[in-house]
């Protein structure tokens, strides 16, 4: 096939591989998914995959809703922290709240806007994984900056990504506490640490890099100081992305072969989520980019040359190697490609394939590269110069051989419009390219061809025996090692869909690749990888072809084995490029495709055997009348094709490996000398007569009366015969369908130098000077006359030398030609080697290559043609049945098919079936006499493909396509194959996607000559030249029975701007068709009177080609129109598929089994009311029993509902679906299906069609006897209800809200609901729930309406806003209709038993006797019979029995039993549903679930019971009273002016969500031995739900919020103990928090407080460990603080407390108020005794002295004094010494 180039080009690419290898990769088994159990395949091992399974997805933006849901924090380092959550997703940011302490509680979900973006943009990691989801995982925490620095705490998170049709997981809000194993969930990066890794990407040198500047440019470039060279208009450079880094190498300016030889260091960590390097080659076209540094190259004015993508993995694995290999690549040549090379001063349009956006049309060069990696270390530049022994070593990668392109065409069919003549082009890199100026000139191209009208549709080039055969010789470099191994792998993926029982036979192994040329690391390692996932693929053969017993699961292992070898097949080092054939009309290039070099490596084609032939041309001139060679001027008498290399057949000479066979011989040109009308079955001939005058003149005959409408002369009407085999159809006319006047008159003015007007008009004016009228006459072609013969003498004519040549002499000619042949076969006759010795086989006169010949492409390589010897016949047979799923491109919702089928140069075209999208033609297309040259048995081996087009009727304008498909006929060679065709479903594409599809099938025979009767019979004639499809081919069918029940029309729109009023039915199926009656007023009662139809349709037996049921609204309005103003196609009719003979069979529970009776009715109840005889009702019921609590014991959650479960009452179903998604109720469509009506054109094919209302009914298909004398079947739709409106009173219990979608910045929204239903709304606006996500509303409306008018209930979720309107979350659709008609009892779920007060009072308005009757009226049963006072109950063959009890709540006997056979039968039972919440903005992705439930009561059945209360409940207060004792072992943080050790201790408390509350004990001052004395008691009063376990806090996120915030955190408490500072920051010593559900139980002395007393957090701690603070309300003993020093505990102090718990009515009855504050009791805390040094130096001057100053330094005083006191004494003594010494000696008193 070829592919037309456009910019709509499919986002394909070339993709090279590098592979990164990693311990674990997470890989899949082959055959299941993760976690998969071994399959019978795989005998206990996986085969991993080096890259990660990808699904096919679509190419286009798509809508995705991330979610993330930030849980908690645990063990983050620091002391005191307050730590805060960044969520930075698609260019959004958003942060938590700010919380304290290590381990904190967020619980907050962040949703990123909904966005459009490319798939591959998406967080890939996660989409990929099973659910697209992580759920509660533990993320380990690290700093960037510092990649060694280990872990820096753990962070628990979920995420998920939703595309369309994802169902979002569900996330059971269970609480997370300390027991979570956080080591075996926690979530590594690619199960190793990131290390930081450098890139070393060497760029050497580049190839074939096209042109990219003009001479203009050069010329400016010259003037602004560049250099002038013609040569090499381009300036290359390399760009490299990855992971967001770019690098870039030098500018070489003027050089297509640029050598960079530049190492580019890309600095990456190690392993990368990013997995692309993506290469671009630029030219730097700016002016400002000369003399540059490469750094400065990046503005927009730079022109890109070509992409390349490397896609570099980190999943490989070679099996043998437990450690893996590092990223690797090359030396590898890169080829790259784009848009075609040609050389444009215009802007290119297709740029965009040059950016890799799309498949590379044309091969612009390759890039030598290579890859390594190096682990840690740093570069010391980003772009460095490659050494010069690097680029020694990489020059044996750079070795050429030799390699040789031969293409043979055998035929070019199904051309549209051919206009000039046609070539194709083969190239493989530059080599072949024939436009390409710099590329060596090769005879790369066919002869060109003018095309031949098939006769029907297409055309096709003629090439009859001879066909082109194209020979390229090109040098690149010997890689076969690696296509071997990819050949090898494909052969085995093709053996292994072919032939798997063969595949345990066969031992295939990969080439050996020692001694190979060019190998490269990757090579070895690709190598290893594919060994190893080989020799598993064949022990799982062998184990699975011995063991294997479920086919499915067979299936499913082998196509794990083949998603396995296409990811082997990926060659990334493949440097041969892909072989690129081009059309050609004329010069321009019209279409192409690309053949991968490993595909045609080694093929060798038989046929190349035959007979080659060279050829040239013999030249003659008309001089006088007489023809010869004088007058050809510069022209020689033999010569090429183009005549102007000089040719003579004795100095031709065969070439090497050739020798002739038979002597020259003329052989005319077929393929160029075609006439107009051939292939023709009716023509139309055409002169036009040309007038000229002067202006204002007469009109007269001009110099060239009769010209073709390019003004080129030619016969005149009088001289222009019919040729033979034709006969005229009429007279010469003049056409008058054109823009002429009414004499076929057209006029126009010269304009010299021209002598033709370029432009005509109908009207005459006075200053035209030419007119010109077309001159038609038709004729047709005689059936089985035969044409004229081309003449004897081979020769062409032509007008002048170089014009167009063509078969028929005319008086004009003055030039002709003819060619000569003369065939050449291989002189050894093997292999096709010697056609590749023609290239420059060709020499002029003198023996050496003609100059011309360097200039024209393949001018010395002679023209070479493959010639076959005979051809075969062969009969074709198409069957077109039917088809199905069309597209809609009429105005009318249908289309006008018919088909176009096309096999080689034949087609033919089927009738065409008006309006409808589901046609069956039911037509044999017989092709009597297909000629193909070749051999029969490849033939049947490779046949050619029947190419059907499916196309659209349209009477004004073009047909336009609905869709192409393939089928490829079956081939019998002989007559003894009796094998018919299979009708097949062949897939119908359209623009790359899905259009329906077509039922048909093909076979191929090979005529015998002379004997026709070998042929299948004719096929019986529908009309005059319409076959049918024959018997044996065509389906069988039986005669079948289609009741249709019509119920009626809903919400039909308005067609053509008026309403539909008076519609009614149209039934088509098989050819038949039925009516119901009109629908008189819409409005009033859109049921239709009559509501069942029968059809009786020939049907075939098997389900595949049983036609579709299509269903037409028609509206019959004034005047007898009757448009279509709706259609539906239903396709499978196996779901209405019923036995007509079963018992009840109108009824859908009649096909739907009941529960079995593996219980007595009696226990059932002997142990339900021995269960509520063991708790008696009590005065508080209501306060302790609510319908929440019915809820959670439903849900499982026995925390919150423990006195309603120890009441035994009743629970009900919590379906986390909607109702209608329950498969025992079959979407409540039981009794009918609601269809979607569809009008109008498919505008776009993104866009599905217009929905313009629905149709309610139902279908029963059975079969019908082929008896005439057998009685029919009985009805199927029997016992209907009454058709006409009924008023209802509807109730909608709104329980709660889940994930929505967030609407506000803060990632919240602010829901309230909003109900409406038919013009009816509520809008509950005022009761809005602020700032959450998962709002709990427990409201209930009640409304009336009238069914069905009023079908659809919309409950929509709004978001407050106070300024901005409010938008709408997300919306949910109920069809009540089918809830009330549904044989389920949708409209009122059946409670659990039958109460008539308490919490469970029955509220439908029947009782369940009542409904028990109803229900045996339904299914054909005897009504149910009551005995013993209603203890006994008989229906359907059983007999119940009741064992009488007593109870308060419970309604007589007779209803209770009744009720327990009720709920035996299959009927919805008391009930909440989920349903999933959408928007209008995005129809596909969930917005978020509600839970909620509906009841419908009909008014005509009487009141209903009284409505539940489902209000919400309401947070408890409670207190928390911590009595602070004492402290010890506090460690000592300051040091006295007196050098002792101490502190002054005080302890701080708060409840986390509560911070503004923070309560601190008085100070304990100079503690000196870390003990303080307190007695103070912390008072925190909080919000509590026991029944959740949660504290509920509402405070204001901002002084401006206009709502406080609630949200829900687990009760802790948070105790620190603090150093007192009075003129400096006080001192953190250390805290202990406190879980009060789980809190640690304390020690009861101080010495056995210790750290161990606390959990680690990554060991879940003993249950004995923990308890209830809330069960024991009441708890005292020691715990330690601690605090986190270098990443380590440290013991800070020991803390004494009292911790207990008190509800608001037990605060009352015991008060207690905080510190030692009044009133000061429960208990009393008199003031500590501590010790006297306990004081604050600053305001106690005399205890300072006591206690600081006297206590240290007393002795020091003591000393003193006596020193003094010494001092003193002896200074008395010296002073009073001498005199009384004196008075000793002197005496004086005696």
């Amino acid at each position: 096939m070829l592919f037309p180039v456009c910019k709509n080009t499919l986002n394909y690419q070339v993709i090279l591989s590098a592979l990164f290898k990693t311990v674990d990769t997470g890989d899949v088994t082959d055959g299941g998914g993760q976690g998969a159990v071994t399959s019978p395949g795989e005998p206990g091992h996986k085969i991993r995959s080096r890259t990660r399974k990808r699904h096919i997805l679509a190419n286009k933006p798509q809508d995705f809703q991330i979610r993330v849901r930030v849980i908690e924090g645990r063990q983050l380092p620091g002391n005191n922290i307050k730590p805060v959550v960044k969520v930075h997703v698609c260019g959004e940011t958003h942060r938590t709240r700010i919380r304290k302490g290590n381990n904190p509680y967020f619980d907050e979900v962040y949703n990123s806007n909904s966005f459009r973006a490319d798939f591959e943009l998406i967080t890939k990691n996660c989409f990929f994984i099973p659910a697209h989801c992580i759920m509660k995982k533990w993320i380990l925490l690290n700093d960037p900056d510092d990649s060694s620095s280990g872990a820096k705490g753990y962070l628990k998170v979920s995420m998920f990504v939703l595309g369309t049709g994802d169902e979002p997981p569900v996330e059971r809000k269970e609480q997370d506490n300390d027991k979570d194993d956080v080591e075996s969930n926690l979530l590594l990066p690619a199960g190793v640490a990131l290390r930081w890794v450098t890139l070393k990407l060497k760029v050497f040198r580049a190839e074939d890099v096209p042109q990219m500047d003009d001479s203009i440019t050069q010329t400016l470039k010259e003037a602004f100081g560049g250099q002038e060279n013609k040569k090499n208009l381009v300036d290359p450079y390399v760009e490299a992305w990855f992971a967001g880094k770019k690098l870039c190498t030098q500018i070489i300016e003027k050089n297509a072969n640029p050598e960079w030889n530049q190492q580019l260091n890309l600095k990456v960590k190690f392993p990368s989520m990013c997995e692309r390097i993506k290469l671009t080659v630029f030219d730097c076209s700016a002016l400002g980019c000369f003399n540059k540094p490469y750094s400065n190259i990046y503005p927009a004015t730079i022109m890109s040359l070509e992409t390349f993508l490397l896609i570099v993995c980190f999943t490989g694995e070679t099996g043998n190697s437990e450690i893996g290999f590092l990223p690797t690549f090359g030396p590898c040549y890169i080829n790259l490609y784009g848009s075609p090379r040609e050389f444009s001063a215009l802007s290119d349009p297709y740029e965009d394939l040059n950016l890799g956006k799309g498949e590379g049309a044309a091969y612009r060069g390759r890039i030598l590269v290579e890859l390594s990696t190096k682990l840690d270390g740093k570069a010391d530049k980003s772009v460095e110069e490659i050494p010069s022994d690097d680029i020694l070593v990489v020059q044996k990668y750079q070795r050429r051989r030799k390699y040789c392109l031969c293409a043979v065409f055998h035929s070019a069919t199904m051309i549209q419009e051919p206009g000039e003549p046609i070539q194709f082009e083969v190239s493989i890199g530059n080599y072949g390219n024939k436009m390409d100026l710099t590329c060596k000139p090769l005879a790369s191209t066919t002869q060109y061809s003018c095309a031949v009208f098939d006769g029907n549709n297409y055309y096709y080039l003629p090439w009859a025996d001879t066909k082109p055969v194209i020979a390229i010789t090109s040098f690149w470099e010997d890689i076969s090692h690696r296509l071997d191994s990819l050949n090898t792998i494909l052969y085995i993926s093709n053996r292994l869909v072919s032939e798997y029982a063969r595949l345990v036979e066969i031992c295939f192994r990969i080439p050996d690749m020692e001694g190979k040329p060019n190998l490269t690391a990757l090579d070895i390692q690709q190598k290893m990888l594919r060994d190893s996932a080989l020799e598993n693929i064949m022990k799982g053969a062998k184990h699975l072809f011995e063991e294997a017993t479920d086919v499915n699961k067979c299936l499913s292992v082998i196509e794990g084995w083949l998603d396995k070898l296409k990811q082997l097949a990926e060659e990334p080092q493949n440097s041969m490029p892909d072989v690129i054939i081009w059309m050609l009309r004329g010069e321009k290039r019209v279409a192409y495709t690309r053949i991968p070099a490993h595909q045609v490596l080694y093929s060798s084609y038989k046929e190349l055997i035959l007979n080659h032939c060279l050829s040239q041309y013999e030249n003659q001139a008309q001089v006088l009348g007489k023809w010869g060679t004088t007058g050809l001027l510069n022209r020689s008498k033999f010569s090429d094709v183009t005549g102007k290399v000089k040719l003579k057949q004795e100095y031709f000479l065969p070439p090497v490996g050739w020798e002739w066979e038979g002597d020259w011989r003329v052989d005319p040109e077929k393929t160029l000398l075609t006439e107009a009308d051939a292939g023709h079955t009716e023509f139309v001939d055409e002169v036009y007569e040309n007038e000229t005058r002067l202006p204002g003149g007469e009109w007269k005959l001009a110099a060239e009366p009769y010209t073709d409408v390019n003004g080129e002369k030619v016969q005149g009407p009088a001289e222009i015969e019919c040729p033979p085999g034709w006969k005229w159809e009429d007279i010469w006319t003049f056409d008058g369908n054109r823009a002429v006047d009414e004499k076929g008159w057209e006029y126009g003015v010269t304009i010299p130098p021209d002598d033709k007007p370029k432009s005509w008009v109908a009207a005459e004016k006075m200053y035209h000077v030419h007119r010109r009228k077309r001159m038609i006459r038709p004729r047709k072609r005689i059936p089985g006359a035969k044409t004229a013969e081309a003449n004897a003498e081979g020769w062409e004519y032509s007008s002048l030398i170089g014009w167009k040549f063509h078969r028929k002499q005319r008086s004009s000619d003055t030039f002709r030609r003819r060619r000569w042949r003369r065939k050449m076969t291989p002189a050894d006759r093997v292999g096709a080697s010697a056609i590749f010795k023609l290239e420059g086989a060709l020499g002029d006169e003198k023996g050496t290559k003609a100059e011309t010949s360097v200039k024209q492409f393949g001018a010395n390589t002679p023209t070479v043609s493959c010639t076959f010897d005979q051809s075969n016949t062969y009969h074709l047979r198409v069957y077109v049945y039917q088809a199905r799923n069309l597209t809609a491109l009429d105005k009318d919702s249908f289309s006008d098919p018919y088909v176009h089928v096309s096999f080689l140069h034949h087609s033919q075209t089927t009738e065409t079936i008006r309006s409808t999208l589901n046609p069956t033609w039911d037509q044999t297309l017989i092709f009597k006499n297909v000629e193909i040259y070749g051999d029969p048995q490849s033939l049947a081996q490779n046949p050619p493909i029947v190419v059907m087009e499916i196309f659209d009727s349209d009477q004004v304008g073009k047909d336009e396509m609905l869709g192409r498909s393939t089928c490829v006929p079956i081939v019998k060679l002989t007559s003894g194959m009796d094998a018919s065709p299979k009708l097949l479903w062949e897939p119908v594409t359209h623009k790359n996607g899905p259009a329906g599809e077509i039922l048909v099938a093909a076979e191929l025979i090979l005529k015998t000559k002379g004997n026709d009767t070998e042929l299948p019979l004719i096929p019986p004639k529908r009309g005059e030249k319409l076959y049918m499809v024959p018997q044996g081919v065509r389906p069988v069918v039986q005669l079948t029975a289609i009741e249709v029940l019509a119920w009626g029309l809903r919400n039909m729109k308005t067609y053509q701007l008026a309403p539909v009023t008076s519609p009614s039915l149209v039934v088509e199926c098989g050819g038949e068709r039925a009516q119901t009656a009109v629908i008189k007023n819409m409005k009033k009662c859109p049921n239709f009177a009559g509501n069942v139809l029968l059809l009786k349709v020939l049907l075939p037996k098997e389900e595949m080609y049983t036609p579709p049921i299509v269903l037409k609204v028609i509206d019959h309005r004034p005047f007898g129109r009757k448009p279509v103003v709706g259609q539906c196609t239903i396709n499978f009719l196996e779901e209405f598929r019923c036995d007509p003979y079963a018992t009840g069979a109108e009824v859908a529970m009649s096909s739907k089994g009941t529960f079995p009776f593996t219980k007595l009715f009696t226990d059932f109840f002997f142990l339900n009311l021995a269960l509520m005889a063991a708790s008696p009702r009590d005065l508080h019921e209501k306060e302790t029993v609510d319908w929440w609590s019915k809820f959670y014991a439903s849900v499982g959650e026995s925390e919150r509902c423990r006195p309603y479960l120890d009441k035994g009452y009743d629970t009900l179903e919590v379906y986390d679906h909607e109702l209608e998604s329950a498969k025992e109720f079959m979407g409540l469509t039981d009794f009918c299906s609601t269809f979607k009506l569809q009008c109008g054109k498919n505008e776009s094919d993104d866009d599905d069609p217009a929905v313009v209302g629905e149709f309610k009914g139902s279908f029963k298909v059975y079969p019908l006897p082929d008896d005439p004398g057998v009685p029919p079947p009985p009805q199927q739709f029997r016992e209907l209800p009454d058709s006409v409106s009924q008023e209802c009173v509807v109730r909608i219990y709104v329980v709660q809200a889940i994930d929505l979608q967030p609407k506000d910045n803060n990632g919240k929204c602010d829901p309230y609901i909003k109900i409406s239903l038919g013009k009816k709304s509520i809008d509950d606006r005022d009761n809005y729930v602020p700032y959450t996500l998962n709002p709990v509303f427990g409201r209930m409306f009640e409304l009336t309406c009238f069914l069905p008018q009023d079908k659809d209930l919309k409950i929509a979720i709004y978001d407050f806003d106070l300024l901005s309107r409010d938008e709408k979350v997300g919306e949910t659709v109920i069809d009540l209709e089918n809830r009330l008609l549904s044989r389920f009892g949708s409209y009122c779920g059946l409670a659990q038993t039958y109460c008539i007060s308490g919490p469970n009072h029955w509220r439908d308005q029947l009782n369940p006797s009542k409904i028990l009757e109803q229900l045996a009226r339904w299914k054909g049963l005897s009504p149910p019979r009551s005995e013993d006072n209603g203890n006994t109950l008989s229906f359907g063959g059983r007999l119940y029995y009741l064992q009488p009890e007593i109870h308060e709540h419970l309604g007589p006997p007779s209803e209770r039993i009744a009720l327990h056979v009720l709920r035996t039968q299959g009927l919805v039972l008391e009930h909440v549903e989920t349903r999933t919440l959408y928007s209008s903005f995005q129809p596909t992705l969930p917005q978020g679930k509600l839970q909620m439930w509906v009841d419908i009561f009909p008014k005509s059945l009487g009141p209903p019971g009284p409505p539940f209360d489902i209000s919400p409940r309401k947070a408890k207060k409670y207190f928390l009273r911590v009595i602070v004792w004492n402290t010890t072992d506090v460690v000592l943080d300051e040091t006295s002016i007196t050098g002792e050790n101490m502190s002054d201790i005080y302890v701080k408390g708060w409840m986390p969500g509560m911070e503004e509350d923070k309560q601190k004990t008085d100070v304990h001052y100079r503690s000196l031995d870390g003990d303080g004395n307190f007695s103070w008691r912390f008072v925190f009063g909080f919000e509590y739900l026991p029944a959740e376990q949660l504290c509920l806090v509402s405070k204001k996120e901002h002084f401006w919020s206009l709502d406080k915030s609630e949200f829900r955190i687990p009760p802790k408490l948070i105790v620190q103990i603090w150093d007192n500072d009075k003129f400096s920051l006080d001192d953190y010593l250390g805290a202990i928090e406190l879980d009060l559900h789980h809190v640690i139980n304390p020690s009861k002395t101080p010495e056995k407080c210790s750290l161990s007393m606390v959990p680690d957090g990554t060991t879940p701690p003993k249950s004995d460990q923990l308890k209830s603070l809330f069960d024991q309300k009441a708890v005292r003993g020691w715990w330690p603080c601690y605090m986190d020093k270098d990443g380590k505990r440290e013991l800070g102090g020991k803390v004494e407390l009292t911790l207990e718990i008190v509800n608001e009515k037990e605060a009352d009855e015991r008060p207690a108020g905080k510190g030692r504050d009044e009133p000061n009791m429960n208990p009393k805390l008199d003031p500590p005794k501590r010790p006297d040094t306990s004081f604050f130096w600053f305001t106690n001057p005399c205890k300072t002295c006591r206690f600081i100053v006297w206590r240290r330094f007393k002795w020091l005083f003591i000393g003193l004094v006596v020193l003094i006191l010494v001092l003193l004494f002896i200074g008395i003594l010296l002073y009073s010494l001498p005199n009384y010494i004196s008075m000793k000696i002197v005496k004086p008193f005696n």
